[in-house]
Formats: structure tokens, C-alpha cells, sequence
């Protein structure tokens, strides 16, 4: 199977390089080239032009955001470049709006759009451990799904609307932030009382928050130390909450926790934080509390 991959950002990078690793054929092409030169080390070809990348079986975008992927794809004229009846498989965290646009796009077109995000840092990327949550046309997303199965361990089928698989995955992010402010604001009312960060983290995340969400980020929340350039940053967690935010006000789904996390992330963000890893969370609480950084 030829595999064109674009982005290879801190995730796109290791899921290209487990393509590579598993015998495709990939083709890679990046915004910035530095970053596919590894990549060609390890097997791949260099796109000198990314529709060489859209001219394979299965095209795989992992871009920013829906402006990186719009101007992509309208500026290269990727849908266009693709084979007729060709499959591109969209794993980046989109809106449920740009899901739909892409979809209809691509029909029209006669290509099949797969929406395909990930659950999972750069860390689990690296490992081929993501869960892949894959939703658009069924007989497309089985011919992307050798590279699918190479890139994590388990794709969860969420039906033949693309955009279904993209609330999927701003629901689980919006808990995800959720649950890591939570921790960061239940840390804090224990240090109040003189418990040790770690000790109260160890504590709940070997009883009843056992769980990855937890045990994920309890680390670096513990030590209190956020430079992580395998982890998900705090700004990306901003950018999925905007997401999930604005998707809920289109189907008039109250969303009270998340707008008051946004807040939190928005004060971490004005601090300078948007580069650490999304546990830096816990500054905030801490710093509402006016307790020490040790503490």
C-alpha cells in the first residue's frame, strides 16, 4: 500500500515513522522540512510538493488545526491531486463543522474523507499504542486499515458520518482537560492541609482514579516539573476546549465545566504557559490558593 503522510508534527512524526516500520510505502511532506528528513532516513520519500503525497492509496493529514488542513489542502489542490475513488484519512483534532465540509468536498470529488483522530500523546504515538476513532465510509475505512492497525493498538468504528468520530474525540478531550484541572484544584486543597502533592497523587491514582487520564499527568503535577516535549500541551488543550465549545452552542448542549476550565486555561495561557504540558494546570489552583510552589 502507497501511504502519503502530511504533518509531521510531534505526533505525525512517530506515526509516520510506525508506517515506515511496518513495510509501507510512505511518501511525507512537511510545512516545515526539517522535520522529514529523519523520516527519509528511516525509508520514506520526500514530497518535494504535497500532492505527490495525495497521489497515493491512502492520504493521512495530520495538521493543526481546520485553517492548516483548508489551507493545505486549497493551496496544493490535494483533493484534486488524490485518485479517482482514493481514500484520505484525516487524524487531526478537527472541528465537527470542518468534518462535514470535508466530507461533502471530497464527495463531490468522487475521493471518500475518513475522519480518523487520535486518542493519545506523542508518547503513545511513539509507541503504536493510540486509539484511533474512525468514522466515514465503511468499504474506506477497512482499505485504510492496515495503516490504522500500525499506527495503534484498537480503532473504534463510530459510523459513516465523518463528523461523528470528531465529537467523539472533543467530548473525550473536553473530559480529558476537565479531569486534569480537577486534579490540579483537589492537589491544592490538600496541600492546604499540609499533604504532600505526590503523596496525595499516588494516593488517588492507585484507588479510584486509576485510570490513563490520571496516572497520565499525576507525574509531572507531582514534581511540579511541566517541560515535556512528548506530552500534550497545555495550549492544545485550549484549542480543543474552543472546539468542543463551540460545537456544543451549535446543538444548544450547556457545557458548564468546560467554560469554567477555559477560563483556568486562559490564565495559564496569559501566564505563559501554553508551551508546558498540560499539567501546568495545576499552577493555576495553586496559585488562586496562594500556596507555595513546593508546597
Amino acid at each position: 500500500m502507497r501511504i502519503g503522510f502530511i504533518g509531521l508534527g510531534a505526533m505525525g512524526q512517530h506515526m509516520a515513522h510506525n508506517l515506515i516500520a511496518a513495510g509501507f510505502d510512505v511518501t511525507v511532506w512537511n510545512r516545515s522540512p526539517d522535520r522529514v528528513a529523519p523520516l527519509v532516513e528511516a525509508g520514506a520519500r520526500r514530497a518535494e510538493e504535497p500532492a505527490e503525497a495525495a497521489a497515493s492509496d491512502v492520504l493521512i493529514t495530520m495538521l493543526a488545526d481546520d485553517d492548516a488542513l483548508a489551507a493545505v489542502l486549497d493551496a496544493h489542490g490535494l483533493i484534486e491531486a488524490m485518485p479517482d475513488n482514493g481514500v484520505h484519512v484525516n487524524m487531526a483534532t478537527c472541528s465537527v463543522e470542518c468534518a462535514r465540509r470535508m466530507a461533502a468536498r471530497h464527495e463531490n470529488a468522487g475521493r471518500h474523507y475518513v475522519a480518523a483522530p487520535v486518542l493519545g500523546r506523542p508518547d503513545i504515538a511513539r509507541a503504536a499504542k493510540l486509539n484511533i476513532v474512525a468514522a466515514g465510509n465503511h468499504d474506506a475505512i477497512e482499505r485504510a486499515r492496515p495503516a490504522l492497525e500500525a499506527m495503534g493498538q484498537k480503532v473504534w468504528p463510530a459510523g459513516e458520518a465523518a463528523y461523528k468520530a470528531n465529537a467523539i474525540k472533543l467530548a473525550t478531550n473536553f473530559m480529558l482537560v476537565s479531569a486534569v484541572e480537577a486534579m490540579g484544584e483537589a492537589a491544592s486543597l490538600t496541600s492546604a492541609y499540609g499533604i504532600e502533592r505526590a503523596d496525595f497523587l499516588e494516593i488517588i491514582t492507585n484507588s479510584v482514579f486509576g485510570c490513563p487520564a490520571y496516572m497520565g499527568y499525576a507525574p509531572a503535577m507531582a514534581q511540579g516539573e511541566y517541560d515535556n516535549p512528548e506530552g500534550f500541551k497545555l495550549a492544545l488543550g485550549a484549542k480543543d476546549m474552543d472546539l468542543a465549545l463551540a460545537d456544543s452552542k451549535a446543538e444548544n448542549v450547556p457545557l458548564p465545566v468546560g467554560a469554567a476550565v477555559r477560563e483556568r486555561l486562559s490564565e495559564a495561557l496569559a501566564a505563559g504557559e501554553g508551551d508546558l504540558d498540560l499539567a501546568a494546570l495545576a499552577e493555576g489552583s495553586r496559585r488562586a490558593a496562594h500556596l507555595d510552589h513546593n508546597r
